[in-house]
C-alpha cells in the first residue's frame, strides 16, 4: 500500500513540476491571445493619433512591447513605418528564411476591421534558427499593421 502511495505521490509531483515548466515557458513568450489583443490596442492608438502611435510602436512604449510581442506597421509605399529596427525598409518585399513573401501576403490579406493571419518561418530575437511564427494582420487607415507570436 505504501509503495503504491509513493508511486501516486511521485507521479503527482512529476505532473505538477511539468505544469510549472510549461507555465514558465509560456510566460517567457507572448501568446496568440496576447498578440491579438495588442494588435487591437494598436489599431485604437492609430485611430486616436497615428504619428504618436507609430512612434510608440517603434520605441516599444505605452505597453507596445511585451516580451517578444510588438506591433509593426507598413505604409502605403510598402515600407515599415513602425518597427524596433526596420523603419524605412521594405515590409512589402520582406521574405522569410524559406523565401516566402510574407510582406506581400500581409499587404494582400490586410483589411480594415478584419484580423487575418499570416504564417511564416522567422528566428526568435535571440536566435538564428527559423521557427514558426504567426502574425495577426489588419489595416488601419493607410497602415498595414501586425503583431506576431511564435508557435
Amino acid at each position: 500500500m505504501m509503495k503504491k502511495l509513493s508511486f501516486v505521490l511521485a507521479g503527482a509531483l512529476f505532473v505538477m513540476a511539468m505544469a510549472g515548466v510549461a507555465t514558465a515557458i509560456a510566460a517567457e513568450f507572448g501568446t496568440a491571445a496576447e498578440a491579438k489583443a495588442m494588435l487591437e490596442k494598436a489599431v485604437a492608438a492609430l485611430k486616436a493619433d497615428k504619428a504618436k502611435a507609430l512612434e510608440m510602436f517603434t520605441k516599444g512604449e505605452g505597453g507596445f512591447k511585451d516580451r517578444d510581442l510588438y506591433p509593426f506597421c507598413g505604409g502605403p509605399d510598402g515600407n515599415f513605418t513602425a518597427h524596433p529596427k526596420l523603419v524605412g525598409k521594405s515590409l512589402k518585399d520582406l521574405k522569410d528564411k524559406a523565401d516566402k513573401a510574407l510582406g506581400a501576403e500581409m499587404y494582400k490579406v490586410a483589411e480594415e476591421g478584419k484580423i487575418s493571419e499570416v504564417s511564416y518561418m522567422w528566428p526568435r530575437t535571440a536566435g538564428t534558427d527559423p521557427v514558426q511564427k504567426v502574425s495577426f494582420v489588419t489595416k488601419a487607415g493607410d497602415q498595414v499593421c501586425a503583431v506576431g507570436y511564435y508557435k
